[in-house]
């Protein structure tokens, strides 16, 4: 009995390994038929997302002495990012970088926070 099976598995293991080179495919053509306008609105989506930016980091909020002082402490020590001043009633405040993705503003946090404890990341609100 033993063998049977081991000519049988044998020859089974010969078979397929010579038949392996054996593909049945199809060959087709697909055709997509679509508006010029679903090019130019994909085209419109690509450039808004290369101008929008999700994600900044405030580093300061308070008076307009100490949003100066912070910017230029901020310019000083991290040069890599713009860093802007902003005025919502009654608080100045410091704004730094345009970023895309969650991850990107975080690894900017951990950085700016080191030295401005008090940084968080928050997304802005749009202008209408």
């Amino acid at each position: 009995m033993f063998k049977y099976s081991q000519i049988f598995f044998t020859s089974l293991a010969l078979f397929l390994l010579l038949n392996t080179d054996v593909v049945i495919a199809q060959q087709g053509q697909v055709t997509v038929n679509q508006s010029k306008e679903i090019d130019e609105l994909i085209d419109i989506r690509k450039d808004l997302n290369k101008k929008s930016y999700n994600f900044k980091i405030q580093v300061y909020s308070g008076s307009r002495e100490g949003a100066l002082n912070a910017r230029s402490e901020f310019a000083k020590s991290f040069s890599a990012w713009y860093a802007s001043t902003e005025f919502e009633t009654p608080n100045y405040k410091i704004w730094v970088g345009n970023f895309k993705t969650r991850l990107e503003a975080d690894r900017a946090l951990l950085k700016i926070k080191k030295k401005f404890p008090n940084a968080f990341i928050f997304k802005p609100k749009r202008k209408r």
